[in-house]
């Protein structure tokens, strides 16, 4: 496809902005996490265990604290350096993105804020909603609209007193998707780090630096997160969650890098890829989950805003997974309905493609549903 080859003609200059940046954030992730794993224990501020959670023991769930600053700083970085040493290309860039960028740091710093007070002293979900829809208003503010549906049931541009509104219902339903995916060890952190990936690469081939250095910087430190959540040991005092500090900012910014990306895609990679589909086959698997969810809650006269055990990775540990094997199937899965996606749109009528996605998802469940064990209890999902 020449969407792919289109990334082998790269400038250098974006291609070593986009290291230096994942770089600094992995290194900064891998100095900060530690301190706050260090305060967290000193403090006793721990994910407490429950009969709805799968982890065994105190663990820190602040490990989210670092994303932002991380994030953020490795940014400054770049666009100091390259004006220090006179590459005016990085700092012409961020001038013309000025207004999205501001309004989306603005979104991004406001529901970090959230988080934290949640993850410190709790906030009802009521709170949550109305900060996601601020958040929301912000990011239309920025010039980020969903007023092209690229061909979805066979709609393309719409009228911006639909499109707002849709705009951002589509926010919440992205970040709640996320927010709700962090149920076992890597899954949340494992899924973002694909699509932030994809997302890197799809704006250095559109030509959109500016958000590939945030797709790079995201995918920096969720990769050190992702050690530290899969790897540390509880006994050893190294393990940690990202809380909802952390789902609820990359839940944010992933809505701001797919939206941008939506409205980047060049004429001459349409007629390889459908935007809708570049755009949001990364978040697939979060998203589909938290609706199958939500309907199953509904149909069983459940409050379909309060948490139980019905995620797609409890179906994995009840058919007899363990915690690591269920979370590399799933990020697989992703994997899988994002590459064939690309591959196929340049074929398939994207409405077709999202049906068949759909249907592939219900017979997926469907079968973890005949497969599961009666019998299971969430102690055997325990770490090894």
């Amino acid at each position: 496809m020449n969407f792919f080859k289109q990334f082998t003609s790269l400038d250098l200059f974006w291609i070593a902005n986009s290291g230096l940046v994942f770089t600094v954030c992995l290194l900064l992730a891998g100095v900060l996490i530690p301190q706050i794993l260090l305060i967290s224990y000193r403090r006793r501020l721990f994910d407490q265990p429950s009969e709805r959670k799968i982890h065994h023991g105190l663990v820190p769930r602040l490990g989210g604290i670092a994303f932002k600053p991380v994030i953020f700083f490795s940014i400054a970085l770049a666009l100091g350096i390259s004006h220090l040493f006179g590459y005016q290309a990085l700092v012409s860039s961020f001038i013309a993105e000025s207004r999205t960028l501001a309004f989306g740091f603005c979104a991004i710093m406001f529901l970090y804020l959230i988080g934290m007070a949640d993850d410190l002293i709790g906030i009802r979900y009521q709170v949550k909603f109305v900060s996601q829809i601020a958040c929301g208003a912000m990011i239309i503010a920025a010039g980020l609209c969903l007023d092209d549906l690229c061909g979805i049931l066979f709609i393309g541009q719409i009228s911006p007193w639909i499109a707002y509104p849709l705009t951002i219902l589509a926010i919440v339903f992205i970040i709640n998707a996320v927010n709700l995916i962090d149920g076992i060890d890597g899954l949340c952190s494992g899924l973002c780090s694909i699509a932030c990936l994809f997302y890197g690469v799809s704006f250095i081939v559109c030509q959109q630096y500016v958000y590939a250095l945030l797709s790079f910087a995201t995918l920096g430190v969720l990769v050190q997160f992702f050690y530290y959540n899969v790897f540390g040991k509880v006994e050893k005092r190294k393990k940690i969650f990202m809380g909802d500090t952390g789902s609820l900012t990359v839940g944010m910014m992933l809505c701001i890098l797919s939206f941008k990306l939506i409205a980047s895609v060049p004429p001459k990679i349409t007629t390889e890829v459908n935007p809708f589909i570049l755009a949001f086959s990364p978040l697939i698997v979060p998203c589909f989950d938290v609706v199958r969810v939500y309907l199953h809650r509904v149909k069983n006269n459940r409050n379909p805003f309060l948490p139980d055990n019905s995620h797609i990775h409890h179906k994995l540990l009840k058919v007899g997974m363990r915690q690591r094997p269920a979370m590399c199937t799933i990020v697989a899965v992703s994997l899988f309905f994002t590459l064939c996606n690309i591959l196929i749109s340049k074929y398939l009528d994207v409405t077709l493609i999202l049906l068949l996605n759909i249907a592939i998802w219900v017979a997926i469940n469907i079968w973890l549903n005949k497969k599961k064990r009666p019998e299971f209890d969430f102690d055997e999902a325990e770490h090894e």
